[in-house]
């Protein structure tokens, strides 16, 4: 195969044409640019977290939101926040990836844990799982990642959390929603997280909203990303991983698949966010963090667990 733009071998094929090495980074990173200036996703002097993990998603996000700063000349800060759950054999590597990427491209990293927070790693935790909430690693592992990401976010003064959430991701997420009738949850999906501004949660972006998974990890690849591609020991016991092969499937029959559900779905966008109701923020009785409820999902579940 051949590029069409230019004639040197093509290392992706897509609808539109076959894209050599040089002309697939281009075409990647100018989607993403154009993205964050469609949807005004980076302000021209913040503070930006960009919520690490060391996997190609992650590092191709903190890569290209550096980038996008000195292409642009903006006086935004940045910082990288990972959270590291404890997951044995599998986090020390992708965060041992994330320490040599940053220390190579001078990008400040903040580590927090499960241990630390909430006195278990993941793995330590998981026995208790079943025992006392029937709940699966991944349920856990969700809330308590969305709970250490905003409050660390904001306790270093982040005033905006870039995500590496691609558009394999973005698709599951919408049909998990409609499969579990939480379409109340719609509108704070898209581009931009949530339904507006609220003070004290950090507002959340995706850059990467219009990149497929296959796209991400051909970036990272060819830009020489030391990455560890192994997927969390967890993943496949979440409803997510049977949407993630569900939607892989259709992909593979019907090319398109995945494309049309985000289009379909930005186009309701709208009135998704105009039907969402506001709701009532309270502050968390054990924590102080801010919450929709008297205590926090994040207490609730360390309560669960380690108390019984």
């Amino acid at each position: 195969m051949q590029c069409g733009k230019c004639g040197q071998p093509a290392v992706l094929v897509l609808q539109h044409g076959n894209l050599c090495k040089k002309h697939f980074l281009n075409y990647f990173e100018d989607k993403v640019f154009k993205t964050i200036n469609r949807y005004h996703l980076i302000g021209r002097a913040e503070n930006l977290c960009v919520a690490t993990s060391g996997g190609k998603d992650s590092l191709t996000v903190l890569h290209l939101t550096q980038k996008y700063l000195k292409k642009y000349k903006l006086k935004a800060t940045l910082f990288a926040l990972a959270i590291d759950e404890g997951i044995a054999d599998y986090r020390e590597k992708t965060l041992s990836d994330l320490q040599e990427f940053c220390k190579k491209n001078k990008v400040k990293l903040k580590i927090v844990s499960f241990k630390d927070e909430f006195g278990l790693e993941l793995n330590q935790a998981f026995p208790k799982f079943k025992t006392n909430t029937n709940k699966k690693p991944c349920n856990v592992c969700g809330v308590w990642r969305r709970y250490l990401l905003n409050k660390y976010a904001k306790k270093f003064g982040a005033k905006l959390i870039i995500t590496g959430h691609n558009l394999d991701d973005e698709a599951q997420v919408i049909l998990m929603n409609i499969f579990k009738a939480n379409t109340k949850l719609a509108g704070r999906l898209g581009p931009i997280s949530g339904t507006g501004e609220q003070e004290g949660f950090i507002q959340r972006v995706k850059p990467l909203y219009f990149c497929t998974e296959k796209e991400v990890r051909l970036y990272a690849y060819l830009k020489g990303f030391k990455v560890h591609f192994a997927e969390c020991p967890y993943s496949q016991q979440g409803y997510r991983h049977h949407i993630q092969a569900m939607l892989n499937d259709f992909e593979n029959q019907y090319a398109g698949t995945k494309q049309g559900i985000i289009n379909s779905f930005l186009e309701l966008l709208p009135q998704l966010k105009q039907a969402e109701p506001t709701a009532q923020i309270k502050v968390c009785k054990r924590c102080q963090e801010l919450a929709n409820q008297d205590v926090c999902n994040a207490c609730k579940l360390k309560e669960a667990i380690i108390h019984g």
